[in-house]
């Protein structure tokens, strides 16, 4: 029981730590806290039984007078979000080290902040509980951005928040609702999916719920603070929103929304699925014409996370396991994305493409490293992102071909789009600005060499990834496709 209590935890002890502490050894306390939590994930992974029970359960009396209990867990669903976190966390802490961060306390005990909120949001079994995972995981990512974003981040970072406040408060009065039907007033999850509400109650607390969670994501038509969001917050933020923050909309989805609302979802699942699909080609054709490249990249983001919608929403075992292991796959390939850009942006003092080329001359190392997360991205066979893509295209297939063929077109448009933005930054000849770029230094080549090895890796070897989560997704599957059935 105490074990998942820390992991939750240590984060927020770790931000209280790091908020008071000399401002010398706050990189290195930083680099050891995020190790200790991915530890603490390495121990529950290895004592995980991949079956369709929860394990590390905890269950503590918190507000009992208004139902709601601190009550988390472990399943096959969750264990793989605690690693995509837990990973990713002391990979972008890493990466940050070379960044010239003013008020280094606040930004790294804000990163740790988050952490814990997402830890909560990705193994909480009480709706209450989760909501307030939900909006602690928020709160910190929009000071980052605030304070250490561009020149315009004031007026970015309120359209997010606004976005983002809108679809929490819808999620929040589909919950109490949700509660005021189970018997005694719960907030637990269990409560939540034993209820038998009628199609068009269902109907719109799927939507209040597929708000929320599809803004998070986003989802076309919800993406429209995502690209100035990520163009303008510092790369640090900008991977935590895009390796991990997004991911709670589709874990959202695959936990609360479809199992909750079964009907809601029958009605109008069809729907997500189209919007979701609509984004993938949306999203890659307007990344054909940016000049930025940061932009370029937040684009490619919504085009995968499309995907990975619209494989969930197919809902059967491949769509739903290649949301699981693209979860992962994405988090990594877009860290390491960003982590390119911000380094090249960094040597160069610009975004915009027209301005680079030829890199690969003086920076053998860099354009090495580049190629391997690129061909990640765009799902190069033996790349991580191959075996993810290849089950969310299927899992399309299998509930309609048209679809499918339609959302098969970010592979043809992402390998495009990827490519020319390669051709652009590496190849070609040097000018002014590029001759004297320097290639990786210790950090960086640390941060890319970890990242391109989990890219080979998972691609040659991903069943244990894929075990994990099998016998879990499964088990929902068939809870939810009971209920339709019944009904």
């Amino acid at each position: 029981m105490e074990i998942l209590l820390l992991q939750i935890f240590i984060p927020l002890i770790a931000a209280l730590i790091i908020l008071v502490s000399g401002k010398t050894i706050v990189r290195g306390l930083a680099g050891a806290f995020s190790l200790v939590s991915l530890l603490i994930t390495v121990y529950l992974y290895l004592n995980f039984t991949p079956d369709a029970t929860t394990q590390f359960l905890v269950d503590l009396a918190w507000i009992p007078q208004f139902g709601i209990h601190f009550k988390a867990g472990v399943d096959g669903i969750s264990m793989v979000l605690l690693l995509l976190t837990n990973l990713l966390i002391p990979i972008i802490v890493l990466s940050s080290f070379k960044q010239d961060v003013k008020d280094q306390n606040a930004f790294y005990a804000l990163i740790f902040f988050m952490q814990s909120g997402l830890l909560i949001v990705f193994t909480a079994l009480d709706a209450f509980l989760f909501y307030i995972g939900w909006e602690v995981a928020l709160i910190p990512v929009y000071f980052i951005c605030a304070l250490w974003g561009g020149e315009n981040r004031i007026k970015v970072n309120l359209k997010f928040f606004v976005y983002t406040i809108a679809g929490s408060l819808l999620m929040l009065l589909a919950i109490i609702y949700l509660h005021l039907q189970t018997p005694g007033n719960s907030y637990d999850i269990a409560e939540f999916y034993k209820l038998e509400l009628d199609s068009v109650t269902q109907g719109w607390i799927f939507w209040a719920f597929f708000i929320a969670f599809a803004i998070k994501m986003p989802v076309f038509p919800f993406h429209t603070w995502q690209p100035d969001t990520y163009t303008e917050a510092p790369t640090t933020g900008t991977m935590l929103l895009a390796g991990i923050m997004l991911k709670m909309g589709i874990y959202g989805v695959i936990r609360w929304l479809i199992p909750v609302a079964p009907l809601g979802f029958q009605a109008w699942g069809e729907t997500a699925l189209i919007l979701s699909v609509i984004g993938v080609v949306y999203a890659s054709i307007i990344a054909f014409t940016q000049n930025d490249i940061k932009r370029l990249i937040a684009y490619s983001s919504i085009a995968h996370v499309g995907l990975i919608s619209a494989g969930i929403f197919a809902w059967n075992v491949q769509g739903l396991q290649g949301a699981m292991i693209q979860m992962l796959n994405h988090g990594i390939n877009v860290v390491g994305m960003f982590f390119i850009a911000d380094i090249i942006i960094r040597r160069l003092n610009t975004r915009d493409l027209s301005l680079m080329g030829g890199i690969a001359k003086p920076a053998p190392m860099l354009a090495i490293a580049f190629l391997i997360v690129l061909l990640g991205t765009v799902a190069l066979p033996l790349t991580n992102g191959f075996v993810g893509e290849f089950l969310l295209l299927m899992g399309v297939y299998n509930f309609n071909i048209w679809y499918a063929a339609i959302a098969g077109l970010t592979i043809i448009l992402g390998a495009v789009y990827m490519l020319r933005m390669y051709q652009k930054v590496m190849l070609g000849q040097v000018n002014t600005s590029t001759s004297a770029f320097l290639d990786l230094d210790g950090t960086e080549k640390s941060v890319l060499l970890i990242i391109s090895v989990l890219i080979i890796f998972i691609g040659v070897y991903p069943q244990p990834i894929l075990n994990i989560s099998e016998a879990a997704v499964i088990n929902l599957l068939d809870q939810v496709n009971q209920k339709i059935l019944v009904k």
